[in-house]
């Protein structure tokens, strides 16, 4: 009789005290939303109160020095593309207040298909309000696609430690049929098209193919070139290693007709453009989506942590 009382007892302990961890669970769930709800609202009232678009409401000067970053990798999909970046400058042009465009590049390169369009869009906006200067002002490297698009500028300033150049195209691949080889792994590529597995890592490469990478990428070049020749005109000298891939310092570049002058943006804002209060019309990601990606990671994190924890006290769970 009183082994059925200790075990009737032993039960009710262990009820208990499932119950008090099942109230301890519930009380980290009730926290965890309730703080992904203040956010939500503390996000909000921000938003209200105007502190969300970069700024631009928060200034009230007549006229102003609208900038756009072209800031990173130029890529479809990324922060720098045509996507983020058009829309940008269309907004900054459109502005009533806007007295001169400043393109802040800090820009290794990247997609010239990107690039192409935002130099077109560029020259199109110049043209349809012909009374706001556009200048490019570089500080660490304005190369490859992100000169592609600096040179649509009337002018281009830089900082004389500036990297500034690399007007030419490349095209990556690693190769690794040797190495193969050497481990005794056989390559089995099956095609339909003679050149379908063209610039394939595990086959060699051929001559042919080889030729034809060739003219794409002198195709592309000539573009490039011809480019940075309808941007910078007679300004360009006539030195054979500039259109070689190669870069120079910002006060080099200078000399080479790639730039113009030296200058920060504050000072082409101040001097040049002669409207001091600097405007941001940078498209950045929505403060909403990245609040929602933040809560979406936690929220994933905590379900795969209580499943782990569940599974390690339930051996009956799968």
């Amino acid at each position: 009789m009183n082994d059925q009382n200790n075990d009737a007892v032993n039960a009710l302990k262990e009820i208990a005290l499932e119950g008090l961890k099942e109230q301890k669970r519930a009380r980290r769930w009730g926290i965890f939303f309730k703080l992904a709800i203040l956010a939500y609202v503390i996000v909000i009232v921000v938003a209200m109160l105007g502190g969300i678009k970069g700024g631009k409401g928060a200034i009230t000067a007549d006229k102003i020095t609208a900038v756009v970053d072209i800031n990173g990798v130029i890529m479809d999909g990324g922060d720098v593309s045509a996507d983020t970046v058009i829309p940008s400058l269309q907004e900054a042009f459109e502005d009533e207040r806007t007295k001169g465009v400043i393109l802040r590049v800090n820009s290794p390169g990247g997609s010239p298909v990107q690039s192409g369009y935002i130099n077109d869009e560029i020259f199109r906006l110049k043209e349809k309000y012909k009374d706001i200067p556009v200048y490019a002002v570089v500080s660490d490297i304005c190369a490859s696609g992100g000169y592609y698009i600096a040179v649509a500028a009337d002018d281009i300033y830089v900082d004389k430690s500036s990297i500034v150049g690399s007007i030419g195209v490349r095209m990556d691949a690693f190769g690794f049929q040797e190495a193969m080889k050497k481990v005794g792994v056989e390559r089995r590529l099956i095609t339909a098209g003679e050149h379908k597995g063209i610039l394939d890592p595990f086959s060699p490469l051929k001559e042919d193919e080889v030729k034809h990478l060739e003219k794409m990428l002198a195709r592309t070049h000539t573009q490039f070139k011809n480019v940075v020749k309808k941007g910078r005109g007679d300004r360009l000298s006539d030195n054979p290693d500039l259109f070689t891939g190669l870069f120079w310092t910002g006060e080099d570049a200078i000399k080479l007709g790639l730039a113009d002058k030296l200058g920060s943006d504050a000072y082409v804002a101040r001097e040049v453009i002669g409207a001091e209060d600097m405007v941001d019309f940078t498209a950045k990601k929505d403060v909403f989506e990245k609040l929602a990606e933040k809560i979406s990671t936690s929220v994933s994190a905590a379900i795969s942590s209580a499943l782990v924890k569940a599974s390690a006290g339930n051996p009956n769970m799968y």
